[in-house]
């Protein structure tokens, strides 16, 4: 099974954890949602699978291109 990272679009802070671990996604699922300069961003599922692990939590901060979790394809 070959899995897929979930990368931070920007830095910022996560707002809202969508998801869970062991969680069944879709590509382009929100999985969960970055506050960045009083934006909003989602993050969504780069490929259909499940949530393998997360990295982050709400109110962690990240920085562009962190890995905020996997998904198993």
């Amino acid at each position: 099974m070959a899995n897929e990272e979930v990368l931070a679009p920007v830095s910022g802070s996560v707002w809202k954890v969508e998801c869970t671990v062991g969680q069944d996604v879709n590509e382009g699922d929100i999985l969960m949602i970055l506050e960045s300069m009083k934006m909003e961003i989602p993050v969504e599922a780069p490929a259909t699978g499940k949530v393998s692990s997360l990295t982050v939590a709400e109110g962690d901060a990240v920085d562009e291109d962190a890995v905020l979790g996997v998904i198993a394809k």
